[in-house]
């Protein structure tokens, strides 16, 4: 699990320990993310099932991308496809995926890259490994995150922000024991690159085996754990998480996140996705690939799709 990584994490600025006042966030719900397939036949697992949606807010759907290792001949990934009301994230750790859109956004995206589509309006889009990778075959492995767009922004201008890896804020543990990633959002002081209509904190960490992490978090936000791999506890009663697990914490101010002793053999770490946002708490409507706040928004948007008024496939495809 390369993602990006730094040869002395000492060197970074490191979380400070917490006020003597903090409240760490109690542990309120831990799910095991079913396994399904997704655009053209390519396996994810399925973070958010079983999570109360209210829980969730401002967060829609999160799927964990493989990890598979594929044949020559076997990457696979979407058909042109439309979206409205809402924003994707994709976060790639192995491989490489390409995407377009009918807004003219649009890159290449690898281990440690992400792209962040703002379909607002509407947008077709498409992604896919790139021709050599589906020639060649290997690991690919990643998530991808859709985060509502709150009323006021439903409808604004699609937009695309190619992320690369080198753009990400990096911060150490106090111990050197866990690389904190942040890709949007603050956390701990820091501010990530993303660029975000909804507040939220988003990061990538890696917690060796034995440390132990404790992240200061936005009261105001939810806090949610999905673990990408390894093993490990959360919070201070040390519940026992595992790979394909997502974590609901209660409030509070901080996080806590601990890596087993001993990991697997497939992990030399525990990689966990740490994500939270301010709840917008307000009415979801939402099918496919249309996130709005009424059934009738949600029809509309059908019927701008089938008229061609969500834009069209470039002529190159």
């Amino acid at each position: 699990m390369p993602a990006v990584t730094v040869d002395n994490i000492l060197t970074l600025p490191r979380v400070e320990a917490p006020a003597l006042t903090a409240v760490d966030r109690p542990v309120r719900a831990v799910t095991t993310a079913p396994t399904g397939y997704e655009g053209e036949g390519f396996p994810v697992h399925r973070a958010f099932a079983g999570v109360d949606m209210a829980a969730l807010d401002p967060f829609i759907h999160m799927d964990q991308i493989g990890e598979v290792n594929y044949a020559p001949g076997e990457p696979k990934g979407t058909a042109w496809h439309p979206h409205r009301g809402f924003e994707t994230v994709t976060y790639m750790i192995d491989g490489i995926l390409e995407h377009q859109d009918s807004n003219g956004g649009g890159g290449s995206i690898g281990g440690g890259d992400t792209q962040w589509m703002t379909a607002g309006g509407g947008v077709l889009h498409i992604e896919a490994p790139p021709e050599h990778l589906v020639m060649s075959g290997g690991l690919f492995h990643g998530m991808q995150l859709w985060v509502n767009l709150p009323r006021s922004s439903k409808m604004v201008a699609p937009r695309y922000q190619d992320i690369t890896g080198s753009k990400i804020a990096l911060l150490s543990s106090q111990d050197g024991g866990a690389l904190i990633r942040v890709i949007a959002g603050e956390i701990a002081g820091h501010q990530g690159p993303g660029s975000t209509y909804t507040p939220i904190a988003l990061s990538h960490t890696t917690v060796a085996p034995g440390a132990s992490l404790t992240l200061p978090w936005n009261p105001d936000f939810n806090a949610l754990v999905y673990v990408m791999a390894g093993r490990g506890t959360v919070g201070t009663e040390r519940r026992p998480v595992h790979s394909g697990q997502t974590v609901v914490f209660g409030k509070g101010d901080t996080i806590t996140i601990a890596g087993a002793d001993t990991q697997d053999q497939r992990s030399e770490s525990l990689e966990v996705f740490i994500l939270g946002g301010k709840p917008l708490r307000e009415p979801v409507a939402m099918a496919g690939p249309f996130v709005m706040n009424t059934k009738a928004e949600v029809i509309e948007a059908f019927e701008d799709f089938q008229a061609g008024r969500l834009g069209s496939i470039p002529a190159s495809h």
